[in-house]
This record gives C-alpha cells, structure tokens and sequence, in this order.
C-alpha cells in the first residue's frame, strides 16, 4: 500500500468527540496533515471544503504553532486549502486542492493564492531546503 493512503477507512470515520476536553472558552482543534521534513522543516496543513470559515481558535492555534515551529530553528509553513468534493463518500485529493492561504514562519498569512497544496511544498522545499539538486528532485516527481 503506497505511503499516504488510508488503511483502515472505518476507523478514518471515526470521528473524537473532544466535548470532555473544555478549558474556560478553549477546545482542542485538529490539523488535516503534518510533515515533519527530515528534521529539518515543518509543514502544516488544514483543509476546508470550499468556502467554510476556519474558527477563530483554529486560524490563532496554527498562527501560533507556526512561529513557535520556526522559533525551533526550522522553517516552517502552515499552508490553508479548498476542497469543492461534495460527496463524502469521496476521497479529497489534497495535494491537488486549491491553496487558500498560507503562513511562513514569522511572517503574516498570504492570502489570495494561486497554485495547489503540492505546489506551495515544492516551492517552500526548494528555498527552505538548501541542498544542491533539490529543486531539480522536486521537478522530476
């Protein structure tokens, strides 16, 4: 089975009631996907089927991992996407979904964005990454 793929989809449909876990007005969040990049990057992913709103705590939350990831030394990128899927019984193709916006490192959320989630990686890979032939590598996959 290709790395990436779900493998056990019932339990994929589980979904973790986090109503037990309420402190004051702050309950957990979730993220949809995060690579931690040879230990030496950190890339954050949320996705969101069209136009729905990202919470408040949510949009604070990744605000805030991301510039305390950085602060670790390493770049980090918290990239927002779309998905228009309308069937859930559907797959969401992530790394083909419309990027939405991002945040890199310290720097404030980008919005109005061009390109797909895998695009926005390769770019930030090849800058993030100095190493000789790395943006060749990510052309060729």
């Amino acid at each position: 089975m290709p790395r990436g793929t779900i493998k056990n989809r019932d339990r994929a449909k589980q979904i973790n009631d986090f109503s037990g876990l309420k402190y004051g007005t702050i309950t957990p969040t979730d993220l949809d996907g995060l690579i931690e990049y040879h230990n030496q990057a950190y890339i954050i992913l949320e996705i969101k089927y069209n136009n729905s709103k990202m919470p408040e705590g949510q949009r604070i939350a990744l605000e805030r991992l991301t510039k305390d990831l950085f602060k670790t030394g390493k770049p980090t990128i918290c990239i927002v996407a779309e998905h228009t899927i309308d069937d859930p019984n559907l797959d969401v193709d992530v790394a083909n979904a419309k990027v939405r916006k991002y945040k890199c490192n310290d720097k404030k959320w980008k919005e109005d964005c061009n390109g797909t989630v895998k695009d926005h990686i390769d770019n930030f890979l090849s800058w993030a990454i100095p190493k000789p032939g790395l943006a060749e590598f990510l052309k060729k996959r």
